[in-house]
């Protein structure tokens, strides 16, 4: 236990479902620091380095591959073997000059998807919330917890026509200097990939965006490659392409 009881282990039988670890081998297994992605919604490092991507067998081998430089999470190197990594972030393992996207698969959870080396320098991030702050500037909060502040100098100028993105839509930024690389609406005819719920990891073109009554009542209507129709809740959808995906996806990510 640590500081005011705060929990420094979870159990593995308990743990997030996006995790994808053995339950039942051990007990214990380490807890994410709080970062940009919540404890739900990320892995530890150590998890990702030790358990699923097997580059070391102890946590000390991992701690000493962290203290070392050798892993960046969006561009920036991490030490710390607690550090969540999340949706669509970017990991790379400079030693074996190796690079891995976060995404979510069918009944796997959160899983690094191995990419090209160009890939590796941008990352797709969607719009949670645009908000006015203090000068009459607009800011955007991106899913990953990221911040960007577009400066309005002209306030006879709308804010839409700075910022022409909306809330839910995605954008393609460069990494680690956040450079604004594209703009993926979330409309119609996009291409999205499901992020959570029974629907998790699978992907297609949105065909019909349906409002309900009620929180999270809403639904989307999805056509998978294959002509497969299915539905998921709309906060779970994330638009990653127009035309086609900008990023890679794992093969046979549809495969039942």
């Amino acid at each position: 236990m640590g500081k005011m009881g705060e929990r420094k282990q979870i159990k593995r039988i308990s743990a997030p479902k996006i995790w994808p670890i053995p339950r039942k081998e051990y007990k214990w297994t380490v807890k994410p620091r709080p970062g940009p992605h919540g404890t739900e919604e990320s892995l530890p490092l150590l998890l990702l380095i030790r358990d699923i991507l097997k580059y070391s067998y102890t946590t000390r081998e991992t701690k000493h591959i962290l203290s070392e430089g050798n892993v960046k999470v969006d561009g920036v190197v991490r030490t710390d073997y607690k550090f969540p990594v999340g949706l669509m972030d970017v990991v790379e393992i400079s030693k074996v000059n190796q690079f891995y996207r976060i995404l979510p698969i069918p009944r796997k959870g959160l899983k690094p998807i191995p990419i090209k080396k160009e890939e590796a320098s941008y990352k797709l991030c969607q719009i949670k919330n645009k908000v006015s702050v203090k000068g009459g500037h607009l800011q955007i909060t991106l899913h990953d917890g990221r911040n960007i502040l577009f400066r309005i100098e002209d306030p006879k100028i709308s804010p839409k026509e700075i910022v022409p993105y909306n809330t839910k839509d995605t954008l393609k930024i460069s990494i680690p200097n956040q450079e604004i690389l594209g703009h993926i609406p979330f409309k119609e005819n996009n291409l999205a990939i499901v992020i959570d719920g029974k629907n998790m990891g699978l992907y297609g073109k949105i065909r019909e965006i349906i409002p309900r009554f009620g929180p999270h009542a809403s639904v989307v209507s999805l056509e998978a490659p294959d002509g497969t129709i299915f539905e998921t809740a709309l906060e779970y959808v994330f638009p990653i392409g127009q035309n086609e995906p900008e990023i890679q996806l794992e093969e046979k990510v549809l495969e039942s």
